[in-house]
């Protein structure tokens, strides 16, 4: 389990970054399952601060799409305050 603070693109490509180390890591991506929390205060914050959401997440999805995961990343919105984005990986040996 990660976590990512800070401005919205930049948290994307983060967790994009350690999605893919961990692929590199493990061998294979047909045996993980991704989940990514957001932040909703948070997101709301950086929104409020002139992030934009859009194209951003559009093109992130996309790029999921080329990593050969086994279905897309499912993503939970969280009402609580913390960091903007938590990537939680599972892995099947």
């Amino acid at each position: 389990m990660w976590t990512f603070d800070g401005p919205f693109e930049r948290c994307l490509a983060d967790v994009e970054d350690t999605l893919r180390r961990a692929i590199v890591r493990l061998g294979s991506a047909s045996r993980i399952a991704v989940l990514i929390e957001l932040s909703l205060p948070a997101l709301k914050q950086r929104v409020s601060l002139g992030d934009g959401v859009q194209p951003a997440w559009s093109r992130f999805l996309e790029r999921m799409a080329d990593y050969g995961l086994p279905a897309s990343p499912r993503v939970r919105h969280r009402l609580q305050p913390g960091p903007l984005a938590t990537l939680v990986i599972g892995h099947r040996p």
